[in-house]
């Protein structure tokens, strides 16, 4: 399969992703642009996204990408700044970009984005390499 077959693959198996609405825009090898739309139920106390919405939606585009070659990797450690609140309304993106990769890990940066292109958040995910393939989990 090529990147594109594997990312969609695995969104059709995730089901919080589709609960989230994320399309797929763009993916490569190591690679992914995504989209979610902020919803209502997306909303915190303070009428904000909820911190752990936008932290799931750069998990998901950690996986999207560190996942696409086909060989299945899961997250070993994550950072989050948030730089911009988000509100009902808005449209995020998601853009994982590989920086480093060794035979067993790769660290990747995920910058999200809203609608008017302002940073919202700044995400670095390491992965760890677990030595199947996604199609075998």
């Amino acid at each position: 399969m090529n990147p594109r077959q594997v990312a969609d693959y695995m969104l059709n198996q995730d089901y919080f992703s589709q609960w989230m609405n994320i399309k797929m825009i763009e993916v490569k090898e190591n690679y992914c642009l995504i989209e979610m739309p902020i919803k209502k139920e997306m909303i915190n106390g303070l009428k904000t996204v909820h911190g752990g919405v936008t932290f799931a939606f750069a998990d998901s585009a950690l996986a999207f990408s560190s996942n696409n070659s086909g060989e299945a990797a899961v997250a070993l450690n994550c950072i989050i700044n948030f730089t911009k609140a988000g509100k009902e309304g808005d449209v995020f993106r998601a853009e994982s970009i590989l920086v480093n990769e060794t035979r067993k890990t790769a660290v990747y940066d995920i910058k999200i984005t809203n609608q008017n292109e302002e940073l919202v958040a700044k995400f670095i995910g390491t992965v760890y390499k677990i030595g199947k393939q996604v199609t075998e989990l």
